[in-house]
Protein backbone atom coordinates (compact mmCIF):
# COMPACT_ATOMS: atom_id res chain seq x y z
CA UNK A 1 0.00 0.00 0.00
CA UNK A 2 1.50 3.64 -1.15
CA UNK A 3 1.58 5.74 1.68
CA UNK A 4 -1.68 7.63 2.80
CA UNK A 5 -3.50 4.91 1.05
CA UNK A 6 -6.70 3.81 2.10
CA UNK A 7 -7.88 0.15 1.79
CA UNK A 8 -11.62 -0.71 2.62
CA UNK A 9 -13.19 -3.83 2.67
CA UNK A 10 -16.79 -4.41 3.21
CA UNK A 11 -17.40 -7.83 5.16
CA UNK A 12 -13.99 -7.96 5.82
CA UNK A 13 -11.16 -6.82 8.04
CA UNK A 14 -12.43 -3.62 10.17
CA UNK A 15 -10.54 -0.06 9.29
CA UNK A 16 -8.50 0.23 11.72
CA UNK A 17 -9.30 3.29 12.74
CA UNK A 18 -12.31 3.00 15.37
CA UNK A 19 -13.86 6.66 14.42
CA UNK A 20 -14.64 5.91 11.26
CA UNK A 21 -18.01 3.73 10.93
CA UNK A 22 -18.41 2.40 7.32
CA UNK A 23 -21.27 1.39 5.76
CA UNK A 24 -21.87 -0.89 2.96
CA UNK A 25 -24.63 -0.70 0.14
CA UNK A 26 -25.75 -3.14 -2.69
CA UNK A 27 -24.89 -1.72 -6.21
CA UNK A 28 -27.47 -0.48 -8.12
CA UNK A 29 -25.92 -1.98 -10.59
CA UNK A 30 -23.64 -4.40 -10.21
CA UNK A 31 -25.75 -6.44 -7.33
CA UNK A 32 -22.21 -6.70 -5.34
CA UNK A 33 -21.86 -4.48 -2.14
CA UNK A 34 -19.70 -1.00 -1.76
CA UNK A 35 -18.61 0.94 0.59
CA UNK A 36 -20.68 4.17 1.04
CA UNK A 37 -21.13 6.26 4.46
CA UNK A 38 -24.67 7.54 2.93
CA UNK A 39 -28.47 6.00 2.05
CA UNK A 40 -30.09 7.23 -0.80
CA UNK A 41 -32.59 9.81 0.99
CA UNK A 42 -28.50 11.42 2.07
CA UNK A 43 -27.21 10.98 -0.95
CA UNK A 44 -30.35 13.12 -2.80
CA UNK A 45 -29.76 15.35 0.38
CA UNK A 46 -26.74 16.22 -0.86
CA UNK A 47 -27.40 16.52 -4.67
CA UNK A 48 -29.59 18.88 -3.88
CA UNK A 49 -26.83 20.69 -1.77
CA UNK A 50 -24.47 20.61 -4.52
CA UNK A 51 -26.89 21.58 -6.86
CA UNK A 52 -27.17 25.16 -5.31
CA UNK A 53 -23.71 25.60 -5.08
CA UNK A 54 -23.42 25.13 -8.61
CA UNK A 55 -26.59 27.84 -9.41
CA UNK A 56 -24.02 30.03 -7.20
CA UNK A 57 -21.33 29.00 -9.90
CA UNK A 58 -23.20 29.30 -12.63
CA UNK A 59 -26.68 29.82 -14.26
CA UNK A 60 -29.06 27.92 -16.12
CA UNK A 61 -29.09 28.94 -19.72
CA UNK A 62 -32.48 31.01 -20.11
CA UNK A 63 -33.89 28.95 -23.31
CA UNK A 64 -37.10 27.19 -21.50
CA UNK A 65 -37.53 25.11 -24.67
CA UNK A 66 -33.96 23.96 -24.44
CA UNK A 67 -34.34 22.98 -21.64
CA UNK A 68 -37.43 20.98 -21.72
CA UNK A 69 -36.51 19.12 -24.44
CA UNK A 70 -32.90 18.26 -22.73
CA UNK A 71 -35.28 17.28 -19.84
CA UNK A 72 -37.43 15.56 -21.98
CA UNK A 73 -34.16 13.73 -23.75
CA UNK A 74 -33.15 12.79 -19.93
CA UNK A 75 -36.10 11.74 -17.99
CA UNK A 76 -36.74 8.87 -20.83
CA UNK A 77 -33.43 7.64 -20.60
CA UNK A 78 -34.08 7.68 -16.70
CA UNK A 79 -36.95 5.69 -16.79
CA UNK A 80 -35.06 3.09 -18.62
CA UNK A 81 -31.80 3.13 -16.18
CA UNK A 82 -31.28 1.02 -12.95
CA UNK A 83 -32.26 3.74 -10.66
CA UNK A 84 -35.80 4.89 -12.00
CA UNK A 85 -37.16 5.44 -8.44
CA UNK A 86 -34.76 8.66 -8.46
CA UNK A 87 -35.97 12.03 -9.28
CA UNK A 88 -33.85 13.41 -11.63
CA UNK A 89 -33.24 17.12 -12.71
CA UNK A 90 -31.34 17.34 -15.94
CA UNK A 91 -30.33 21.43 -16.17
CA UNK A 92 -28.41 23.34 -19.38
CA UNK A 93 -25.69 25.28 -17.80
CA UNK A 94 -24.99 28.85 -19.79
CA UNK A 95 -21.31 27.98 -19.90
CA UNK A 96 -19.25 28.08 -22.65
CA UNK A 97 -17.36 25.68 -21.21
CA UNK A 98 -17.71 22.09 -23.15
CA UNK A 99 -18.40 19.70 -20.18
CA UNK A 100 -21.44 17.69 -18.62
CA UNK A 101 -21.56 16.31 -15.16
CA UNK A 102 -23.75 14.39 -12.61
CA UNK A 103 -24.01 15.12 -8.83
CA UNK A 104 -25.24 12.32 -6.34
CA UNK A 105 -28.65 12.04 -6.45
CA UNK A 106 -29.91 12.76 -9.41
CA UNK A 107 -28.58 15.31 -10.84
CA UNK A 108 -27.14 16.29 -14.49
CA UNK A 109 -26.25 18.82 -15.91
CA UNK A 110 -25.36 19.95 -19.54
CA UNK A 111 -23.26 23.51 -20.54
CA UNK A 112 -24.66 25.08 -24.03
CA UNK A 113 -21.06 24.96 -24.95
CA UNK A 114 -20.90 21.23 -25.62
CA UNK A 115 -24.73 21.02 -27.02
CA UNK A 116 -22.83 23.52 -29.92
CA UNK A 117 -20.31 20.74 -30.53
CA UNK A 118 -23.10 17.50 -30.50
CA UNK A 119 -24.96 16.73 -34.22
CA UNK A 120 -28.20 15.03 -33.02
CA UNK A 121 -30.31 14.19 -30.74
CA UNK A 122 -28.79 10.82 -30.11
CA UNK A 123 -25.93 11.99 -30.00
CA UNK A 124 -27.41 14.45 -26.94
CA UNK A 125 -29.30 11.47 -25.40
CA UNK A 126 -25.31 9.91 -25.38
CA UNK A 127 -24.10 12.29 -23.36
CA UNK A 128 -26.72 12.70 -20.70
CA UNK A 129 -26.91 8.14 -20.79
CA UNK A 130 -23.21 8.46 -19.62
CA UNK A 131 -23.83 10.82 -16.88
CA UNK A 132 -26.91 8.83 -15.91
CA UNK A 133 -24.43 5.85 -15.59
CA UNK A 134 -22.68 7.81 -12.79
CA UNK A 135 -25.63 8.50 -11.06
CA UNK A 136 -26.53 5.01 -11.28
CA UNK A 137 -23.40 3.60 -10.38
CA UNK A 138 -22.53 5.52 -7.71
CA UNK A 139 -19.31 6.69 -8.65
CA UNK A 140 -19.75 10.42 -7.03
CA UNK A 141 -21.09 8.88 -3.73
CA UNK A 142 -18.33 6.14 -3.29
CA UNK A 143 -15.63 9.19 -4.43
CA UNK A 144 -17.36 10.95 -1.69
CA UNK A 145 -17.25 8.26 0.64
CA UNK A 146 -13.76 7.30 0.10
CA UNK A 147 -13.02 11.04 0.42
CA UNK A 148 -14.80 10.76 3.37
CA UNK A 149 -12.35 8.60 4.88
CA UNK A 150 -9.52 9.84 3.69
CA UNK A 151 -10.31 13.12 5.23
CA UNK A 152 -10.91 11.30 8.63
CA UNK A 153 -7.76 9.60 8.41
CA UNK A 154 -6.11 12.80 7.22
CA UNK A 155 -7.05 14.50 10.28
CA UNK A 156 -5.78 12.15 12.64
CA UNK A 157 -2.50 12.00 10.90
CA UNK A 158 -2.27 15.90 10.57
CA UNK A 159 -2.96 16.40 14.16
CA UNK A 160 0.23 14.24 14.71
CA UNK A 161 2.70 15.33 11.63
CA UNK A 162 1.35 18.83 10.42
CA UNK A 163 0.40 17.05 7.39
CA UNK A 164 -2.24 19.04 5.00
CA UNK A 165 -5.14 16.64 3.11
CA UNK A 166 -7.52 17.83 0.45
CA UNK A 167 -11.00 18.57 1.33
CA UNK A 168 -14.10 16.44 0.05
CA UNK A 169 -15.67 19.03 -2.02
CA UNK A 170 -12.31 19.77 -3.55
CA UNK A 171 -12.22 16.02 -4.24
CA UNK A 172 -15.13 15.86 -5.49
CA UNK A 173 -15.09 18.74 -8.00
CA UNK A 174 -11.56 17.28 -9.35
CA UNK A 175 -13.80 13.96 -10.45
CA UNK A 176 -16.92 16.31 -11.97
CA UNK A 177 -14.49 18.58 -14.26
CA UNK A 178 -11.72 15.14 -14.75
CA UNK A 179 -13.60 12.18 -14.48
CA UNK A 180 -13.64 9.49 -12.08
CA UNK A 181 -11.08 7.50 -13.65
CA UNK A 182 -11.10 4.89 -16.43
CA UNK A 183 -12.53 1.92 -15.02
CA UNK A 184 -15.63 4.28 -13.61
CA UNK A 185 -15.80 6.07 -17.19
CA UNK A 186 -16.12 2.90 -19.09
CA UNK A 187 -19.13 1.53 -16.51
CA UNK A 188 -20.72 5.04 -17.78
CA UNK A 189 -20.27 4.40 -20.98
CA UNK A 190 -21.59 1.02 -20.90
CA UNK A 191 -24.29 1.92 -18.77
CA UNK A 192 -25.30 5.23 -20.83
CA UNK A 193 -25.36 2.48 -24.22
CA UNK A 194 -27.52 0.32 -22.25
CA UNK A 195 -30.03 3.65 -21.81
CA UNK A 196 -29.45 3.99 -25.40
CA UNK A 197 -30.83 0.91 -26.77
CA UNK A 198 -33.59 0.65 -23.98
CA UNK A 199 -34.78 4.37 -24.69
CA UNK A 200 -34.59 3.18 -28.68
CA UNK A 201 -31.47 4.89 -29.95
CA UNK A 202 -28.78 3.06 -31.51
CA UNK A 203 -26.21 2.23 -28.75
CA UNK A 204 -23.33 2.83 -31.23
CA UNK A 205 -24.37 6.93 -30.75
CA UNK A 206 -22.08 6.38 -28.00
CA UNK A 207 -19.17 6.00 -30.17
CA UNK A 208 -20.49 9.27 -31.74
CA UNK A 209 -20.67 10.68 -28.95
CA UNK A 210 -17.05 9.66 -27.96
CA UNK A 211 -15.41 11.07 -31.08
CA UNK A 212 -17.33 14.10 -31.02
CA UNK A 213 -15.08 15.03 -27.89
CA UNK A 214 -11.98 12.85 -29.19
CA UNK A 215 -11.88 15.60 -31.87
CA UNK A 216 -12.69 18.80 -29.87
CA UNK A 217 -9.47 17.23 -27.53
CA UNK A 218 -7.42 17.38 -30.37
CA UNK A 219 -8.51 20.77 -31.70
CA UNK A 220 -8.40 22.10 -28.59
CA UNK A 221 -4.83 20.29 -27.56
CA UNK A 222 -3.25 21.85 -31.06
CA UNK A 223 -4.69 25.04 -30.34
CA UNK A 224 -3.15 25.46 -26.81
CA UNK A 225 0.17 24.51 -28.11
CA UNK A 226 0.29 27.35 -30.49
CA UNK A 227 -0.85 29.28 -27.57
CA UNK A 228 1.88 28.28 -25.13
CA UNK A 229 -0.86 27.24 -22.58
CA UNK A 230 -2.31 23.56 -21.12
CA UNK A 231 -5.27 22.53 -23.05
CA UNK A 232 -9.26 22.95 -21.73
CA UNK A 233 -10.32 19.29 -22.63
CA UNK A 234 -13.95 18.05 -21.19
CA UNK A 235 -13.51 14.96 -18.80
CA UNK A 236 -10.16 14.12 -19.81
CA UNK A 237 -10.31 10.34 -19.40
CA UNK A 238 -14.04 10.12 -21.58
CA UNK A 239 -12.33 12.11 -24.33
CA UNK A 240 -9.39 10.53 -24.32
CA UNK A 241 -10.89 7.07 -25.06
CA UNK A 242 -8.48 5.75 -28.45
CA UNK A 243 -10.96 5.95 -31.50
CA UNK A 244 -10.69 2.39 -32.01
CA UNK A 245 -10.84 1.42 -27.91
CA UNK A 246 -11.34 -2.25 -27.97
CA UNK A 247 -12.91 -2.23 -24.88
CA UNK A 248 -15.66 0.46 -25.77
CA UNK A 249 -16.82 -1.44 -29.10
CA UNK A 250 -17.39 -4.31 -26.78
CA UNK A 251 -19.61 -2.61 -24.43
CA UNK A 252 -21.67 -0.97 -26.94
CA UNK A 253 -21.57 -4.27 -29.19
CA UNK A 254 -22.87 -5.60 -24.98
CA UNK A 255 -25.93 -2.85 -25.42
CA UNK A 256 -27.28 -4.02 -29.06
CA UNK A 257 -28.90 -7.17 -27.05
CA UNK A 258 -31.42 -4.33 -25.56
CA UNK A 259 -31.98 -2.27 -28.99
CA UNK A 260 -35.33 -1.76 -30.47
CA UNK A 261 -36.08 -3.66 -33.78
CA UNK A 262 -37.81 -0.29 -35.31
CA UNK A 263 -34.60 2.26 -33.18
CA UNK A 264 -35.76 5.93 -33.32
CA UNK A 265 -33.95 7.88 -36.02
CA UNK A 266 -30.86 10.10 -34.98
CA UNK A 267 -33.16 13.33 -34.92
CA UNK A 268 -29.97 15.68 -36.70
CA UNK A 269 -32.49 18.06 -38.06
CA UNK A 270 -34.86 18.29 -34.97
CA UNK A 271 -31.43 18.69 -33.13
CA UNK A 272 -30.67 21.53 -35.18
CA UNK A 273 -33.48 23.12 -35.03
CA UNK A 274 -33.56 23.12 -31.49
CA UNK A 275 -30.04 24.99 -30.68
CA UNK A 276 -30.66 27.64 -33.93
CA UNK A 277 -29.92 30.92 -32.13
CA UNK A 278 -28.21 29.59 -29.14
CA UNK A 279 -24.85 31.91 -27.18
CA UNK A 280 -21.73 30.79 -28.48
CA UNK A 281 -18.87 31.08 -26.52
CA UNK A 282 -18.69 33.86 -23.32
CA UNK A 283 -21.95 34.81 -22.44
CA UNK A 284 -22.33 38.61 -23.21
CA UNK A 285 -23.65 39.38 -19.65
CA UNK A 286 -20.26 38.18 -18.15
CA UNK A 287 -18.26 40.01 -20.68
CA UNK A 288 -16.26 38.28 -23.90
CA UNK A 289 -13.01 38.14 -24.38
CA UNK A 290 -11.30 38.98 -28.47
CA UNK A 291 -7.75 38.19 -28.56
CA UNK A 292 -6.22 40.70 -25.85
CA UNK A 293 -9.30 42.40 -24.77
CA UNK A 294 -12.01 42.04 -22.45
CA UNK A 295 -15.44 43.99 -23.33
CA UNK A 296 -18.05 44.45 -21.03
CA UNK A 297 -20.87 45.94 -23.48
CA UNK A 298 -23.47 45.64 -20.42
CA UNK A 299 -21.45 48.03 -18.17
CA UNK A 300 -19.89 50.03 -21.05
CA UNK A 301 -15.78 49.80 -20.52
CA UNK A 302 -12.64 47.20 -21.83
CA UNK A 303 -9.30 46.33 -20.84
CA UNK A 304 -6.32 45.32 -22.83
CA UNK A 305 -3.71 42.62 -21.88
CA UNK A 306 0.04 42.83 -22.30
CA UNK A 307 0.82 41.02 -25.61
CA UNK A 308 1.50 37.38 -24.47
CA UNK A 309 -0.96 37.27 -21.58
CA UNK A 310 -4.26 35.20 -21.44
CA UNK A 311 -7.41 36.63 -20.54
CA UNK A 312 -10.17 33.95 -18.58
CA UNK A 313 -13.40 34.98 -18.69
CA UNK A 314 -15.22 33.64 -15.59
CA UNK A 315 -19.01 34.54 -14.44
CA UNK A 316 -17.29 36.33 -10.99
CA UNK A 317 -14.14 37.26 -12.38
CA UNK A 318 -11.70 38.04 -15.25
CA UNK A 319 -8.13 36.76 -14.94
CA UNK A 320 -5.09 38.34 -16.91
CA UNK A 321 -1.95 35.70 -17.07
CA UNK A 322 1.12 35.81 -18.45
CA UNK A 323 2.41 32.44 -20.67
CA UNK A 324 4.99 31.93 -17.41
CA UNK A 325 2.04 31.59 -15.20
CA UNK A 326 3.93 33.42 -12.54
CA UNK A 327 1.66 35.97 -11.65
CA UNK A 328 -1.90 36.65 -12.04
CA UNK A 329 -4.12 39.98 -12.44
CA UNK A 330 -7.52 39.69 -10.80
CA UNK A 331 -10.65 41.43 -12.30
CA UNK A 332 -13.95 41.27 -10.16
CA UNK A 333 -16.19 41.64 -13.19
CA UNK A 334 -19.67 41.36 -11.21
CA UNK A 335 -18.86 45.11 -9.49
CA UNK A 336 -20.49 45.91 -6.25
CA UNK A 337 -22.88 48.67 -5.29
CA UNK A 338 -20.53 52.11 -4.80
CA UNK A 339 -21.57 54.74 -2.54
CA UNK A 340 -18.59 57.04 -2.92
CA UNK A 341 -15.36 57.59 -4.58
CA UNK A 342 -12.88 54.86 -5.88
CA UNK A 343 -10.27 55.97 -3.21
CA UNK A 344 -12.60 55.78 -0.39
CA UNK A 345 -14.60 52.06 -2.10
CA UNK A 346 -11.10 50.82 -2.29
CA UNK A 347 -9.75 51.10 1.38
CA UNK A 348 -13.27 50.73 2.63
CA UNK A 349 -13.25 47.29 1.10
CA UNK A 350 -9.71 46.46 1.69
CA UNK A 351 -10.46 47.39 5.57
CA UNK A 352 -7.32 50.16 5.79
CA UNK A 353 -6.86 53.50 6.20
CA UNK A 354 -4.53 53.95 3.56
CA UNK A 355 -2.60 52.02 0.62
CA UNK A 356 1.53 52.54 -0.11
CA UNK A 357 1.98 54.95 -3.04
CA UNK A 358 -1.76 55.91 -3.54
CA UNK A 359 -3.16 57.67 -5.79
CA UNK A 360 -5.58 58.73 -8.40
CA UNK A 361 -5.73 57.68 -12.31
CA UNK A 362 -6.53 59.47 -15.38
CA UNK A 363 -8.95 57.89 -17.74
CA UNK A 364 -12.42 57.67 -19.02
CA UNK A 365 -14.01 56.48 -15.26
CA UNK A 366 -12.92 57.94 -11.79
CA UNK A 367 -10.11 55.65 -10.63
CA UNK A 368 -7.43 55.56 -7.88
CA UNK A 369 -4.57 52.47 -6.88
CA UNK A 370 -1.94 51.75 -4.38
CA UNK A 371 0.35 48.79 -3.08
CA UNK A 372 -0.91 47.01 -0.29
CA UNK A 373 0.23 43.46 1.78
CA UNK A 374 -2.24 40.73 1.06
CA UNK A 375 -3.01 36.97 0.77
CA UNK A 376 -2.42 35.85 -2.84
CA UNK A 377 -2.52 32.01 -4.36
CA UNK A 378 1.35 32.77 -3.76
CA UNK A 379 1.19 33.37 -0.01
CA UNK A 380 1.67 37.33 1.21
CA UNK A 381 2.71 39.14 -1.57
CA UNK A 382 2.63 42.61 -2.25
CA UNK A 383 -0.25 43.75 -4.27
CA UNK A 384 -1.48 45.80 -6.91
CA UNK A 385 -5.01 47.37 -6.21
CA UNK A 386 -7.01 49.57 -8.09
CA UNK A 387 -10.81 50.51 -8.11
CA UNK A 388 -13.11 52.44 -10.92
CA UNK A 389 -16.59 53.63 -10.23
CA UNK A 390 -18.87 52.80 -13.14
CA UNK A 391 -22.41 53.57 -13.33
CA UNK A 392 -22.63 53.50 -9.22
CA UNK A 393 -20.95 50.15 -9.05
CA UNK A 394 -16.78 49.88 -8.32
CA UNK A 395 -15.07 47.34 -9.67
CA UNK A 396 -11.60 46.03 -8.11
CA UNK A 397 -8.58 44.58 -9.74
CA UNK A 398 -5.83 43.03 -7.91
CA UNK A 399 -2.43 41.95 -8.95
CA UNK A 400 1.07 39.66 -7.67
CA UNK A 401 3.96 38.07 -8.70
CA UNK A 402 4.99 34.51 -7.66
CA UNK A 403 8.01 35.72 -6.65
CA UNK A 404 8.23 38.45 -4.53
CA UNK A 405 11.52 39.86 -6.10
CA UNK A 406 9.75 40.53 -9.60
CA UNK A 407 6.89 42.62 -8.37
CA UNK A 408 8.53 45.62 -9.83
CA UNK A 409 8.89 44.12 -12.98
CA UNK A 410 4.70 42.85 -13.19
CA UNK A 411 3.54 45.86 -11.67
CA UNK A 412 4.28 47.47 -14.72
CA UNK A 413 1.95 45.52 -16.39
CA UNK A 414 -0.31 45.66 -13.93
CA UNK A 415 -0.60 49.06 -14.34
CA UNK A 416 -1.15 48.94 -18.25
CA UNK A 417 -3.88 46.74 -18.13
CA UNK A 418 -5.20 49.38 -15.54
CA UNK A 419 -4.57 52.07 -17.76
CA UNK A 420 -6.33 50.55 -20.74
CA UNK A 421 -9.81 50.87 -18.68
CA UNK A 422 -11.78 52.61 -21.31
CA UNK A 423 -15.37 53.52 -22.44
CA UNK A 424 -16.71 50.69 -25.25
CA UNK A 425 -16.11 52.67 -28.62
CA UNK A 426 -18.37 51.93 -30.94
CA UNK A 427 -16.38 49.79 -32.79
CA UNK A 428 -15.74 47.39 -29.37
CA UNK A 429 -19.70 47.55 -29.23
CA UNK A 430 -20.09 45.65 -32.36
CA UNK A 431 -17.18 43.51 -31.31
CA UNK A 432 -18.52 42.93 -27.79
CA UNK A 433 -22.28 41.45 -28.93
CA UNK A 434 -23.06 37.93 -28.26
CA UNK A 435 -22.21 35.37 -30.57
CA UNK A 436 -24.93 32.81 -31.56
CA UNK A 437 -25.03 29.67 -33.34
CA UNK A 438 -26.88 29.94 -36.59
CA UNK A 439 -28.04 27.15 -38.58
CA UNK A 440 -27.54 27.43 -42.75
CA UNK A 441 -27.85 25.80 -45.92
CA UNK A 442 -24.11 24.98 -47.07
CA UNK A 443 -22.67 27.93 -49.47
CA UNK A 444 -21.00 27.22 -52.45
CA UNK A 445 -17.33 26.72 -51.58
CA UNK A 446 -18.21 24.81 -48.62
CA UNK A 447 -16.39 25.08 -45.18
CA UNK A 448 -14.05 27.84 -46.64
CA UNK A 449 -16.78 29.89 -48.19
CA UNK A 450 -18.55 30.12 -44.45
CA UNK A 451 -15.82 30.74 -42.81
CA UNK A 452 -14.56 33.94 -44.88
CA UNK A 453 -16.93 36.09 -42.61
CA UNK A 454 -16.60 34.39 -39.22
CA UNK A 455 -15.58 35.73 -36.08
CA UNK A 456 -14.17 32.94 -35.17
CA UNK A 457 -10.59 32.02 -34.98
CA UNK A 458 -9.03 29.64 -37.39
CA UNK A 459 -12.53 29.26 -38.59
CA UNK A 460 -12.43 26.15 -41.01
CA UNK A 461 -11.23 24.10 -38.79
CA UNK A 462 -13.70 24.97 -36.29
CA UNK A 463 -16.85 24.81 -38.37
CA UNK A 464 -15.64 21.38 -39.35
CA UNK A 465 -15.34 20.64 -35.69
CA UNK A 466 -18.82 22.42 -34.97
CA UNK A 467 -19.90 20.11 -37.71
CA UNK A 468 -18.58 17.03 -36.62
CA UNK A 469 -16.16 16.90 -40.26
CA UNK A 470 -13.10 17.42 -37.93
CA UNK A 471 -9.73 17.82 -39.08
CA UNK A 472 -10.85 17.89 -43.22
CA UNK A 473 -14.16 16.43 -43.88
CA UNK A 474 -16.31 18.98 -46.38
CA UNK A 475 -19.96 20.29 -46.27
CA UNK A 476 -21.95 19.44 -49.62
CA UNK A 477 -24.50 21.63 -51.46
CA UNK A 478 -28.04 20.83 -49.40
CA UNK A 479 -26.85 19.95 -45.90
CA UNK A 480 -27.40 22.78 -43.38
CA UNK A 481 -24.79 23.18 -41.45
CA UNK A 482 -23.97 25.02 -38.06
CA UNK A 483 -21.60 28.08 -38.61
CA UNK A 484 -21.12 31.10 -35.74
CA UNK A 485 -22.36 34.89 -36.11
Amino acid sequence: MNAGAVSVQCGGLLLAVALVLAGCATNPVTGEQDFVLMSEAEETKLGASYHQEILRQYRAYDDPELQAYVERIGRNLATRSHRANLDFHFTVLDSAEINAFALPGGYIYVTRGILAYLNSEAELAGVIGHEIGHVTARHSVRQHSQSTVTGMLGGVLSAATGAVTDNLFGALGQALTRGYGRDHELEADRLGAQYLARAGYRPENMARVIGVLKDQEEFETARAEREGREPRAYHGVFASHPRNDQRLKATIHAAREYRSENPLPDNRDAYLARIDGMLFGASPDHGVVRGQHFYDLERGFALTAPEGWRISNFPRYVAFVPKSRDAFLQLDAGGVQADGKPAGELLARLGTDSLDEGRSLQGDFPAYTGLGYAQTPYGARTTRFVAWVVKDRVFMLAGAAKDPAEHDRYDQAFLSVANSFRNLSEAERGLARALRVVIDPTPPGGYAAAARNSPLDDATAQLRLLNGDYPDGEAHSGRRIKVVR
